[in-house]
């Protein structure tokens, strides 16, 4: 068996120019998120890393994908340093160092593309095909590998431009992105055919499918912006108490905290409210078993006459071993409890340790209780205004929780988050983005409750109708139109573009490697 597969590339012979060139599109990757968020440059970010591959062999474009790649993601991910430094009282060169290794894993899936991508065209398969699949592939399989971390996909990006994102409700944000790399390979090969005179494939042929879909895509997307909204009215109330990272677990700043949501919610709902929504963890204490706070609560609601939603951790006894859930608890307008839901998708390192028994040495990154465990089941709660699916925090990027929500009757979304260890970054912005295409992609409104911000209401056609800003006390009102009760194509089908994208990466790359070691 020959072995020539596995060579490494030689990095002397790519020229300085194809380094720059990767450098570029990882630079315009990284600016195309918030913030600064220029959205119009998804569309061509990648042109300059795709100028260079058709020159280099698949080695080299492996590593000049990583070049883009990792640029890429140090641009986007430079906040984990503040939540590794101020909150998890690391060291800057620890917190250097790991961040760095979070950049390069996440460069490794655009190297791969990259790569695949090369070997496709010499078999003489058109970068108009294999770089879409290979990408969404891509996307999916980092959404999912290592408990998932589908933060920041390309499609996230266009998250303001209306028109074109409505097809999520078809193909999750994985069809947005699709587009967008389809764009670029249809660029690329423009320029290498008009521009620089090379032999290309098909350029003119290309440009005509790609003009097709974006006139589809837009069309689509207008015609459901244009739809009268007819769904029934909700009167909502988000709370944004602004409590400070470094003493919200603090017990003598608990009385100060609950005093700031009582006073706020007591001035939001002069407009009449059917819900109001504080923000994950916002009672710092356990309401299961704190008579005081929790009555506190309980009167609340029926002195306001509305329901109430909040975050408080909670905790189960299971075969004589103590379980905590970080959960969000429901009080009707009556006064009395109805229903907890607790998190399923906990965030590594932040609520708990993987593999914590090898890694004795790694504390949590953020201060509070004990490790989490995830919930048992997915519970939406009711409401006077209906059934309601609870996000906490991050959960909000992951779209199969908010299906199996909207399946099991949940007419509106609410993501309750804490996003004060950001800082004052571009991570919370980011965070907002993605809970955009959960409204499009199931058709319902979202209503965000953060402690620090960004709080918000986004209709079911992903408008954000109401926004505050960060680091401020803030209590918004809003009347929401609530989801029809019918289930979108995605919400049937789930991610099946992706994964038949996955397939076929995975069907091309056996055959690659195959091909190339027996060659």
């Amino acid at each position: 068996m020959n072995f020539r597969c596995c060579r490494l590339p030689d990095f002397r012979a790519i020229p300085r120019r194809d380094y720059l060139l990767a450098l570029l599109s990882g630079i315009m990757l990284a600016a195309a998120f918030p913030s600064p968020g220029l959205s119009t440059l998804a569309w061509v970010a990648l042109v300059p890393l795709l100028l260079t591959l058709h020159r280099r062999t698949p080695g080299q474009s492996l590593v000049l994908g990583f070049v883009a790649g990792l640029v890429a993601n140090l641009g986007i991910f430079y906040w984990v340093n503040i939540v590794m430094t101020t909150y998890g009282k690391l060291p800057l060169i620890a917190s250097l160092f790991l961040y760095g290794m979070l950049a390069a894993y996440l460069a490794l899936y655009i190297a791969v593309v990259s790569w695949l991508v090369r070997v496709a065209d010499t078999w003489r398969i058109s970068s108009v095909i294999s770089l879409p699949v290979a990408w969404v592939a891509a996307e999916f399989v980092r959404a999912h590998l290592l408990t998932g971390f589908p933060w920041a996909s390309l499609g996230y990006t266009q998250y303001k431009i209306l028109p074109v994102i409505q097809i999520a409700d078809l193909a999750g944000v994985y069809g947005v992105s699709f587009l967008l790399v389809f764009t670029n390979a249809v660029c690329s090969h423009l320029i290498r055919g008009f521009v620089c005179k090379e032999q290309c494939q098909y350029p003119l042929k290309s440009a005509a499918i790609l003009a097709v879909l974006l006139f589809c895509t837009v069309w689509y997307g207008l015609n459901h912006l244009n739809e009268l909204d007819t769904g029934a009215v909700a009167r909502v109330a988000l709370v944004q108490g602004n409590i400070p990272q470094d003493v919200k677990w603090d017990p003598t700043y608990v009385e100060t905290t609950v005093a700031t949501y009582e006073r706020l919610s007591r001035e939001v709902t002069s407009h009449g409210t059917d819900l109001i929504v504080w923000p994950e963890s916002a009672l710092p204490l356990f309401y299961q078993n704190d008579p005081v706070y929790a009555g506190r609560m309980r009167g609340l609601a029926k002195e306001l006459e509305t329901s109430l939603l909040f975050g408080s951790p909670a905790f189960e006894r299971d075969s004589g071993k103590v379980r905590y859930l970080n959960s969000a608890f429901m009080i009707n307008a009556e006064g009395t409890d109805a229903g907890r839901s607790d998190k399923q998708h906990l965030v590594p390192f932040g609520e708990y340790v993987p593999l914590s028994r090898l890694l004795p040495f790694v504390n949590k990154l953020v201060v509070g209780i004990g490790d989490f465990v995830p919930g048992k089941t997915l519970q939406p709660l009711q409401s006077s205004i209906g059934s309601v699916g609870v996000l906490v925090c991050f959960e909000g990027i992951f779209p199969e929780l908010s299906r199996r929500y909207v399946a099991a009757g949940s007419r509106m979304l609410v993501n309750i988050t804490n996003d004060a260890w950001f800082g004052r970054s571009s991570a919370p912005w980011q965070h907002l983005s993605m809970t955009v295409f959960r409204a499009i992609e199931n058709r319902v409104p979202v209503a965000r409750a953060a402690n620090t911000g960004v709080s918000a209401f986004i209709s079911s056609r992903g408008e954000i109708e109401q926004a505050t800003a960060l680091f401020v006390e803030a209590a918004i009102h809003g009347e929401v139109r609530l989801g029809k009760g019918t289930r979108t194509l995605y919400g049937q089908l789930g991610d099946l573009f992706a994964i038949i994208c996955l397939g076929l990466t995975a069907l091309g790359g056996c055959l690659i490697v195959w091909r190339r070691c027996r060659s």
